[in-house]
C-alpha cells in the first residue's frame, strides 16, 4: 500500500534555506574582501586637525566605521538582488516547491546574511582601529567610549539597516525580472532627482528625506518598528511583483 506525505511549508523553507547558505558562499567571500578594501581606504582618516607652538606640535585624525558601512550597505543591496536572478530562482525547482516558501526561504538567507553582515562589521571596526594603532604608529583616543548597551544596539541597528537594504534590493531586483525598462528607469529617477534638486538648489531629496525618517529616529523601539515595517512592505510587494513572473514550464 503506497501512501501520500505531505510535505509541510515549514520543512520546504528549511530545505531551501540550507540549500542556499550553500549555493551563496561566495557573497560571504566577497562580504570578507569588501571589508578589507573598505579597511585600507578608512586608514587614510575622514578628516582631522593639527597645532602647536614653539614646543610642540600634534596632528589629528578622526577614524570610523563609515566607510565599512557603506561598503556593506552596497553589498546588502546587490547581494540581493543577485537572489532574485532567474537562474538562482530556478535552482527551486529542485524542491517541491511554490513561490511563497521561495520567497520566505530567500528572507530567512538574507536575514542571516544581514546577521553576518552585522557581526563582521563590528570585528572590521576592531581591525580598523587595530590597524591604526600598528600602521600609523600613533596613539588611538576613542571620543565617545560606549556602553555594553549602546554596542549592542549598534549591532542590532547595523543588522537593521542592512536587512532594509535587501529587501530594497530584493524589490528592484524583482522589477527588472519583471521588466528590464526598470534597469532604465530606476537609476533615471534617482539621478533626476538629485539633477533637480541641484537645479532648484534645495539640499532635500526624495532619497534623503526618506533616510532621515529611518536615521534622525532616536528611540531604538521605533527604529526597530520602522525597520521591520518597511522592509515587510519592501519584501511583500516584492512578492506581488513576483506573480506576474512567467511560470517555468
Amino acid at each position: 500500500m503506497m501512501y501520500l506525505t505531505k510535505v509541510s511549508l515549514l520543512d520546504v523553507v528549511a530545505k531551501q534555506f540550507r540549500f542556499k547558505l550553500k549555493s551563496f558562499r561566495g557573497m560571504f567571500t566577497s562580504l570578507m574582501l569588501l571589508q578589507v578594501m573598505a579597511i585600507l581606504f578608512s586608514l587614510g582618516g575622514e578628516g582631522g586637525g593639527g597645532g602647536g607652538s614653539d614646543t610642540f606640535s600634534y596632528d589629528m585624525k578622526f577614524y570610523s566605521g563609515n566607510i565599512i558601512m557603506a561598503f556593506m550597505l552596497i553589498w546588502a543591496f546587490i547581494s540581493a538582488i543577485v537572489v532574485t536572478t532567474q537562474a538562482y530562482r530556478y535552482d527551486d525547482y529542485a524542491f517541491v516547491a511554490n513561490r511563497l516558501s521561495s520567497h520566505l526561504a530567500n528572507i530567512l538567507f538574507l536575514g542571516w546574511a544581514s546577521v553576518i553582515g552585522g557581526v563582521t562589521f563590528a570585528l572590521a571596526s576592531q581591525s580598523l582601529k587595530l590597524s591604526v594603532l600598528f600602521l600609523k604608529d600613533r596613539e588611538f583616543i576613542e571620543s565617545h567610549p560606549l556602553t555594553l548597551l549602546q554596542m549592542t544596539e549598534g549591532l542590532a541597528a547595523t543588522i537593521l539597516y542592512l536587512f532594509l537594504f535587501t529587501a530594497i534590493g530584493y524589490l528592484v531586483g524583482m522589477l527588472v525580472q519583471w521588466n528590464k525598462i526598470f534597469m532604465i528607469i530606476l537609476p533615471g529617477l534617482l539621478f533626476g532627482s538629485l539633477f533637480l534638486n541641484v537645479l532648484l538648489g534645495s539640499e532635500s531629496t526624495f532619497v534623503i528625506d526618506i533616510g532621515q525618517f529611518f536615521v534622525r529616529e532616536t528611540s531604538f523601539l521605533l527604529f526597530t518598528l520602522k525597520v521591520l515595517l518597511a522592509s515587510a512592505l519592501t519584501y511583500g510587494i516584492a512578492a506581488w511583483v513576483s506573480n506576474s513572473l512567467e511560470v517555468r514550464k
